[in-house]
């Protein structure tokens, strides 16, 4: 038989789960470019220094001005809203063009021996920055703008510059840029895919979960409704008048319909706990019925509807018994036994009747397809299991495992 294990929910983060991936990524991306460019800064600032300027005009405090805003963009990345990331970004991007833009006004020419300004050698921050601020199009007009600013500066700075020095300073930073903003929206693109395709994923698994639950409580209720209403309506019709068996089963019915208009309260039953649980099943249909129990110092700890479910398949089972297994001038014996382990529980019943052939039931037979084995199926970590032959007896094996 196979057995349907239910896991229990993962405890989820207090985030936009429509936005998850894309969080995500805007974050990580913030770190690493708000990280990165302050090694660039570090690494440009030996170089600046000895950089001829007018006015005496301190190259670091350009140099820093340009780059001060990404260690803005790590610290809020890592640990500000995500909603202030873009906006971060967006600045640093706005404020490196505009040190970029001013470079001709502040060096006359750069050291001799090398062959670029700084703004034109670290222009890739910009264009990361640029793609974590805005939509693709807008960045990659601005990324455009910032290699065009760029390259016309460093012409103007370097010694020896000409109109084709100016179309390949261009084309190389134009390049270089777009390189490194096809990798920010590229991730940015896979991230949003990714929120798409979970939202996707989360309304399939809402709609199988509904229709689940509502197959399952249907089934709940016809096994109900063949175990308690119609049990006693056809004992009602076999005995003449009022009976204590069939008003102890009538009482048992109804309060088997209030309990079920209420979910059970979440607990769980200990091995005593259990064994007295299911020997009070037993007596509502066969008060004669001998129970033997054998534990093996097991600590069970068995939720109280698992225990319900285990309690009314076992009473289907004793009745289906008590119903079909005698025959005229037979005489039936049962028995019952209970083994409880630790995280488990096995209850068989057997008796010696007629039997019959498990292969012919047919599938629509509510007594055994719906009531006990449908019934242990759904179960998370339970299982049933009917052996019989005619003129063989019956035996009916019922597990559980709080493993699953």
């Amino acid at each position: 038989m196979s057995t349907a294990v239910a896991a229990a929910p993962a405890p989820v983060a207090e985030i936009d789960l429509s936005h998850a991936a894309t969080d995500q990524i805007l974050r990580r991306l913030g770190v690493v470019i708000g990280i990165g460019a302050l090694i660039v800064m570090m690494l440009e600032l030996p170089a600046v220094l000895v950089q001829p300027v007018y006015l005496a005009r301190w190259p670091e405090i350009h140099l820093v001005s340009a780059y001060v805003l990404f260690a803005v963009l790590a610290i809020v990345s890592a640990r500000g809203p995500v909603r202030a990331i873009r906006r971060a970004a967006g600045a640093a991007a706005v404020v490196y063009l505009a040190a970029a833009a001013v470079t001709p006004l502040l060096y006359s020419v750069t050291y001799i021996g090398s062959f670029a300004s700084w703004p034109y050698r670290g222009l890739a921050v910009g264009a990361l920055a640029a793609g974590l601020a805005w939509p693709r199009r807008v960045a990659a007009v601005f990324v455009a703008l910032l290699a065009t600013v760029a390259a016309i500066s460093n012409v103007l700075v370097i010694p020896g510059s000409s109109m084709w020095t100016l179309v390949g300073d261009i084309t190389r930073a134009l390049g270089v840029a777009a390189l490194f903003l096809w990798c920010v929206v590229y991730a940015r693109a896979a991230a949003e895919r990714v929120d798409r395709e979970a939202i996707r994923q989360r309304v399939r698994a809402a709609t199988v979960a509904a229709t689940t639950a509502r197959e399952r409580e249907g089934a709940r209720f016809a096994a109900l409704i063949h175990d308690a209403v119609l049990s006693t309506l056809l004992e009602a019709s076999r005995s003449a008048g009022s009976t204590p068996v069939l008003r102890r089963q009538a009482a048992r019915t109804l309060e088997q319909l209030e309990q079920s208009r209420n979910a059970p309260e979440i607990d769980h039953f200990d091995a005593a706990a259990t064994v007295e649980f299911l020997r009070d099943a037993v007596r509502e249909v066969d008060p004669e019925l001998p129970v033997q129990v054998s534990s093996r110092g097991a600590d069970l700890r068995l939720p109280v509807e698992s225990a319900r479910v285990l309690g009314a398949a076992l009473m289907e089972a004793v009745r289906n018994s008590l119903r079909h297994a005698g025959a005229p001038g037979r005489t039936v014996r049962r028995g019952l036994s209970v083994t409880i382990a630790t995280g488990g529980i096995r209850v068989v019943l057997t008796d010696d009747g007629v039997g019959f052939d498990p292969a012919r039931v047919p599938a629509d037979r509510m007594g055994i397809t719906g009531s006990i084995l449908g019934r242990m199926r759904t179960l998370a970590g339970g299982a049933a299991f009917v052996e019989s032959a005619p003129g063989a007896g019956t035996v009916v094996t019922l597990v559980w495992a709080s493993d699953g």
